[in-house]
């Protein structure tokens, strides 16, 4: 067995052949993390329920590769509208509560068609 570990999460599947994130070591690093809902795999059309489920589909990618939301060592932020960086920062704060802990966070805009209003990319450091 190599040493990349795929990890795919059912309900957000890409429509590209690629895996939700992959862990090599103790790293995990994500391709794009969309706001689908994973029960039914639609986007809901508002920004605020799309961060919501981003950020949850998020914490799943990081238990599925074995770790927790505290092992998230960056996060980059796509946003369609910038004014939606709120509703990020809202789940930002449920999430990462403690200003002594938290990942780095980067915003940038979000240029592609479709749905998805929100995108997030993360680089985590697992334990082995």
């Amino acid at each position: 067995m190599g040493r990349r570990r795929v990890i795919h999460l059912p309900g957000v599947e890409h429509k590209a052949p690629i895996p939700a994130g992959v862990r090599i070591g103790d790293l995990l690093f994500s391709s794009a993390i969309n706001g689908r809902d994973p029960s039914s795999g639609t986007y809901p059309s508002d920004a605020r329920d799309q961060v919501r489920l981003a950020f949850e589909n998020m914490a799943a990618l990081v238990r599925a590769g074995g770790g927790d939301v505290g092992d998230i060592a960056r996060v980059t932020v796509f946003l369609r509208n910038r004014d939606d960086r709120k509703h990020v920062d809202e789940e930002w704060l449920r999430m990462f509560p403690d200003p002594e802990d938290r990942p780095a966070r980067h915003a940038v805009p979000l240029e592609r068609a479709g749905a998805a209003l929100v995108q997030l990319e993360i680089v985590a450091v697992l334990g082995p």
